[in-house]
């Protein structure tokens, strides 16, 4: 029998790349739902536009005879709105549009599984973290801005559901941030920056997952009965030093400060709007135990380095990048050789 599987969030890339992949094989039948048309192709799923926010997603649910849920709408940035009519707008769709979904998932019995998209931000950033958290720990200092404070929210909501609906497999997937050539995100364009503002005397471990592993981590969870939260990472660590020498950009110390401060410092860079939290990450950094999920049958098939390295090649090089950097040397080895032949001959 073909399972019916709805997509929130349908307009962003991952959401749509995840779509489509699961909609390709012909055991699921995938509706995207969001309230901007996607810009990426869905392949064979089919698309409905709705505002989550509204009883709308909750009709769209029942009349589809929807037997599987996958929550990907949680967003830090929806496009077209800036500044505080971001955060406001991002606040409305995740809190209120997952109040909406989970009391339309609650009402309808077709309903058998949720899979919710959470974010490693759920954990914070400060001094005192451990070496890695567990899906057991909490933040140490907790988030302060929208997305990391919307982040636990939504989960919290999502284990009363739950509670109240013991029949359905609910599955918390943290993702670490992406990375790849095809991402654009805010750490992505951090990295790109031209000159990388950093905060003095922090070299913070960083961990990154491929689209495709993120995918090919939903598609485990709609496939197979997992319940239960989940750290979503590869393993392996790489630190925002060594990213930003692979990137070749060269940086700026900034003092650390307050992390207001040093975050109204990156919003002057186009294209690098930060949060204090989010500085507060690429200060001290933040790592996952992935050994849970592991444990459950999904292992990333690239690592943190591979996801960056794929990153690089398709970034445009750096003033200090090997093959800048190579390429000067080259140009001064050729001037020196030249001025040494010229010499002989006089």
């Amino acid at each position: 029998m073909t399972r019916k599987v709805l997509v929130t969030g349908a307009s962003r890339a991952l959401a749509a790349r995840f779509a489509r992949s699961l909609a390709a094989d012909p055991e699921f039948e995938v509706i995207g739902v969001d309230l901007i048309p996607p810009r990426d192709d869905l392949g064979l799923a089919s698309f409905v536009r709705a505002d989550i926010r509204s009883p709308a997603v909750g009709r769209v649910v029942e009349a589809r005879g929807v037997d599987t849920v996958v929550h990907m709408a949680v967003t830090s940035a929806p496009a077209g709105a800036v500044g505080r009519q971001s955060s406001e707008v991002a606040k409305e769709i995740n809190v209120i549009g997952t109040l909406q979904l989970l009391a339309a998932c609650q009402r309808v019995p077709s309903v058998r599984k949720l899979v919710v998209q959470s974010s490693v931000s759920v954990y914070g950033a400060s001094p005192r973290d451990p070496a890695s958290f567990t899906e057991d720990d909490s933040a140490r200092v907790s988030p302060r801005t929208g997305f990391g404070k919307d982040t636990i929210e939504i989960e919290s909501y999502v284990r009363g559901f739950a509670r109240r609906r013991p029949d359905v497999v609910v599955t918390t997937l943290r993702l670490a941030a992406l990375m790849g050539a095809t991402v654009d995100s805010r750490i992505a364009r951090y990295l790109a920056l031209p000159v990388v503002p950093r905060v003095l005397g922090f070299d913070a471990r960083l961990q990154f997952l491929h689209p495709d592993d993120a995918v090919g981590a939903l598609e485990h969870a709609v496939r197979e009965d997992v319940p239960g939260t989940f750290n979503v990472a590869a393993p392996d660590v790489v630190t925002l030093g060594q990213a930003l020498r692979r990137m070749g950009r060269p940086t700026v110390g900034v003092p650390r400060g307050s992390a207001s401060s040093v975050a109204s410092l990156f919003r002057g860079w186009r294209g690098a709007d930060f949060s204090a939290d989010q500085i507060d990450a690429l200060t001290y950094g933040r790592v996952m135990d992935t050994s849970r999920f592991a444990a459950a049958g999904f292992v990333p098939t690239r690592s943190s380095a591979d996801a960056l390295a794929e990153f690089v090649a398709a970034s445009r090089p750096g003033l200090l990048s090997a093959e800048r950097v190579e390429g000067a040397v080259g140009a001064v080895t050729r001037f020196a050789r030249g001025v040494e032949e010229r010499a002989g001959r006089a």
